[in-house]
């Protein structure tokens, strides 16, 4: 076994990388693949994040070509300029269950770290704020959301004996909408709607959700960007994350909440097409994207994928008037019958307690590792 390090356009290797996880997963009913056309973005120059940042990528192969494990490691140096740290991310790492491969990676890996005189190493955490971070801790017998990660359990173990520990948990969580929320909470969010004159417009069309981009980009740069240790959202990672969900997207689950015209909060919910992705197998063409569209006209699963109020208007009951205007959508709709919420950190107290009503169950968990060299 050896390890080889990428080189820049070498589509043997990025066909490998790319190829591996289908092999890895193949008999793994939860896992559902990323689309292969998404991925190969991540080897072109072009690619949004190389504007700020560099990656190494690395392969585990035998003598005969077989490949047995991947990963690769990022300096985004916007994440650190906003830090002022030295920190390097790994993400995409795929193995099988075996510690000599994990080592042998992370130690390649290791030595490009170095190389680029960072010291410290956190993940998996991806290129780009826009992809998901965490591995898998809890809850392996579920299916991923779309866009988040599954991975096999002994990759934990695996990580953990390399010396990685433990920096948070993230908690996804699932709601049955045959809950009833308690008349107390819909009473108050209308009470608290009328009197700090909160306005939530309800969307129809994506004409309509393409109107508020820049409030999106705005809302979420204040709200959850900055306060969760990122840097604030370029214009072409909001360029990227608008392709990506606008054409599955369901104007009704996204909320927004205005104060006297100011854009002050928001939630972003689409339905999950991760079934699609399985059926698909990862493939776009010639098919795939119908096969896509289909099911998020047909999907009973609704993911919930980022909520915020900017600072100065927390803690005066937004939160629980997006919930509310999020309810009432769902439970008009008849298509959806669960939601999930995604990615609630665990030093994110206010969140803990505001979705205590909602009577949700936390199944999931994804932890964020660190490892100082």
């Amino acid at each position: 076994m050896k390890i080889i390090q990428m080189p820049p356009r070498n589509r043997r290797y990025e066909k490998a990388f790319i190829n591996f996880p289908f092999e890895l997963y193949k008999n793994t009913l939860q896992w559902v693949p990323p689309l292969r056309m998404d991925m190969r973005k991540i080897f072109k120059p072009r690619y949004a994040f190389y504007h700020y940042g560099k990656a190494a990528f690395f392969l585990a192969v035998t003598d005969a070509g077989e490949v047995l494990g991947r990963l690769a490691v990022v300096n985004n140096s916007r994440y650190n300029a906003f830090h002022n740290t030295k920190t390097a991310f790994f993400y995409y790492f795929e193995t099988i269950d075996d510690l000599n491969i994990a080592q042998a990676l992370f130690s390649r890996g290791f030595e490009w770290v170095d190389s680029q005189g960072l010291d410290h190493v956190l993940g998996p955490k991806g290129l780009t704020v826009l992809d998901g971070f965490g591995m898998l801790v809890k809850g392996f017998e579920h299916r991923p959301a779309f866009g988040q990660a599954y991975n096999p359990p002994y990759y934990p173990e695996l990580i953990e004996a390399i010396g990685f520990t433990k920096v948070r948990d993230i908690f996804t969580g699932w709601v049955d909408h045959k809950i009833e929320i308690p008349e107390k909470f819909s009473k108050a969010a209308n009470l608290v709607k009328k009197r700090m004159g909160f306005h939530t417009p309800l969307f129809t069309n994506k004409q309509e959700l393409r109107a508020v981009i820049e409030d999106i980009k705005h809302l979420y740069n204040q709200s959850l960007a900055i306060p969760a240790g990122n840097p604030p959202i370029t214009d072409e990672d909001m360029q990227t994350m608008v392709d990506q969900l606008l054409w599955i997207a369901d104007p009704r689950l996204v909320k927004m909440l205005y104060k006297e015209g100011e854009a002050i909060g928001w939630m972003l919910s689409y339905p999950d097409v991760g079934a699609a992705l399985q059926r698909i197998n990862g493939r776009l063409l010639p098919f795939g994207w119908l096969e896509i569209l289909r099911e998020s006209k047909r999907t009973n699963w609704v993911d919930m994928n980022g909520l915020g109020i900017v600072e100065e208007h927390q803690r005066l009951g937004g939160t629980a008037v997006l919930y509310h205007e999020f309810y009432k959508s769902v439970m008009e709709s008849n298509q959806y019958n669960y939601a999930e919420m995604l990615q609630i950190r665990e030093d994110n107290i206010n969140s803990l307690l505001e979705v205590a009503n909602l009577d949700v169950t936390f199944h999931k968990a994804h932890r964020l590792y660190e490892k100082h060299l």
